[in-house]
Order: structure tokens, then C-alpha cells, then sequence
């Protein structure tokens, strides 16, 4: 079946829509951050650049390190963006960007998400790092893909009041396998909340009362067995979503720059996101 090209948008040079991408100018395994002034911060490591664009908020870094092809590239704030880069990144291995059809071979990416969080819990202090297992999303996203609710998704509704059913989905097998083992003991892992905004949705009050009271206490405190949610941020679900629908290996880690609990600030943000990147670059081509 021929897909349209209004659905599928190329421009006139033949790269897809918002990325900008032709297929040759990524690699299997791509490294996404949420800013787009940090993609230089990934990409200074390679040994070497073969391919740089920027449009919009995506700018893209392909290059090599350690003889492993690595591809970064930025996604800007938010699930919705999240959900336009997971896309078209499919788009480009597994549509035929000529014919416009579906490939008969899938072929699956290893995408590693490298971004900043918030903690949610006294136990996870601030200069710490979270490996997301799950990604539960409190945004639409989830309304617009085949996605089933589970229990912790229930509680969390009823524990929170909300008018909604949030959306959860786990991390890729065996990034989160590489992850999680030989890592340092600032190293956590557990249940990422992705909310889709900022202040009020994140728990913020500036000038208004807030419609959900208490919910930074109501994060803090809740739990499902043995799942107690670790940290919070605006993407994570979004990629894990869109990773189990488009059938991609992804992983979320974030560097816990505050403590939404103690209200304590990481006083050194830049070294925690230049340490995250590190450590996963060594873990990714070693």
C-alpha cells in the first residue's frame, strides 16, 4: 500500500520533512538530546563528523567513535516533538522514501535518550543518575496510539484524581540490560513521569493555585508493589511509546539536576550532563 505524501512529507531535495534526513545520514544507534546547543556536546567526543544539518530545533551530528557509527541529534522540549523525531527517524529505514511504501524488512534502531530530570524521591539526591524502565506519561499523547492501561496507570489515576488515564511503557530489553549493569553507585533506575508541561503539571506554582493540590506529594508518595515513581522530565514516555508502536530499542537516562523534594539545585549542572554523556558514549562503544 502507497502512502501519501501528505502524509509522509519530503522536500524537494528528498530529505523528510522536519529532520531534514536523507536515509545515509544516520546511523543504527542515535544519541537524541532535548537541546539543540548540546548535540556539539555529544558530538566533540567522536573522532570524527562526516555529517552535520540543523533545521528548526533538529540539528543532527553523525559521525564516528571508537569505529562505531553514531548519530546525535536534538529533539527540542516535549512528547510532540518527540513523536514528529521518532516518526520520521522510522520513516527513514523502513519506508521506501522513492515508492513510498512500507519496507518488507523492518529494521530497528537503538535510540538512547541523554536528558536532564527532575527527582522525586530523598533517596535519589541531586548529581545522581536514573535509568527509566518504565516512561508513565500524563500528556495526550497516549490517546492518539494503540496503548492498554495497566495498574500502575489505574492508580495512578485514582490516586492522583485525574480526569484522564495516563499512558506507561517499559524501556528497550537489552539497553536497559547495558545500562543498569557495572554503573556506578550514583546510578539509579525506576519509573520516569513525563509531564507536558513545565510549572503546574510538574508540581510549579508562580501566581496561580494550582488545579491538582499537592501533586509533587502525591508523586513522592505513591507506589505499586515494588514501583515508586523516581523522577520526573517532558519526554521519556513519549520515545517509549513511539519506540513499542514504530517497534525501536530505546532507553531514557537522565541526570538529576534537582531534588523536587528536598528543593535542592545541582550547583554543577554542566559537569552531571558532560559525565552522563561520557559514561554512555564509553558504554555504547567499548
Amino acid at each position: 500500500m502507497k502512502i501519501s505524501p501528505t502524509d509522509l512529507i519530503l522536500n524537494p531535495d528528498g530529505t523528510i520533512y522536519h529532520l531534514n534526513l536523507h536515509p545515509e545520514n544516520i546511523a543504527d544507534t542515535i544519541i537524541t538530546v532535548g537541546d539543540p546547543d548540546r548535540v556539539k556536546f555529544v558530538s566533540q567526543y567522536f573522532d570524527s563528523i562526516d555529517f552535520q544539518v540543523s533545521k528548526r530545533e533538529f540539528v543532527t551530528h553523525t559521525g564516528y567513535l571508537n569505529g562505531k557509527r553514531l548519530s546525535v541529534i536534538s529533539s527540542g522540549i516535549g512528547t510532540d516533538n518527540v513523536e514528529i523525531l521518532m516518526n520520521e527517524l522510522d520513516a527513514l529505514v523502513n519506508i521506501d522514501l522513492n515508492t513510498f511504501e512500507v519496507k518488507k524488512q523492518h529494521k530497528s534502531l537503538n535510540i538512547i535518550r541523554l536528558g536532564t530530570s527532575g527527582s522525586l524521591q530523598e533517596s535519589i539526591p541531586v548529581n545522581s543518575f536514573v535509568v527509566s524502565e518504565w516512561g508513565i506519561g500524563l500528556d495526550a499523547l497516549g490517546f492518539f496510539y494503540e496503548t492498554e492501561p495497566n495498574e500502575i496507570t489505574k492508580k495512578i489515576k485514582e490516586d492522583f484524581d485525574l480526569e484522564f488515564m495516563p499512558y506507561c511503557n517499559s524501556s528497550g530489553y537489552n539497553l536497559f540490560q547495558l545500562f543498569t549493569q557495572n554503573t556506578p553507585d550514583n546510578w539509579f533506575h525506576g519509573a520516569t513521569v513525563t509531564c507536558p508541561g513545565f510549572y503546574a503539571p510538574q508540581g510549579r506554582t508562580l501566581k496561580y493555585s494550582p488545579k491538582i493540590e499537592g501533586l509533587l506529594q502525591k508523586m513522592n508518595q505513591f507506589y505499586h508493589g515494588e514501583t515508586v515513581l523516581t523522577n520526573l522530565e517532558m519526554e521519556t514516555a513519549g520515545y517509549y511509546l513511539m519506540g513499542k508502536v514504530l517497534g525501536h530499542e530505546v532507553l531514557s537516562i537522565s541526570a538529576i539536576l534537582a531534588n523536587r523534594i528536598t528543593n535542592e539545585f545541582s550547583q554543577q549542572a554542566d559537569k552531571q550532563v558532560d559525565s552522563l554523556i561520557r559514561i554512555a558514549l564509553e558504554k555504547l562503544t567499548n
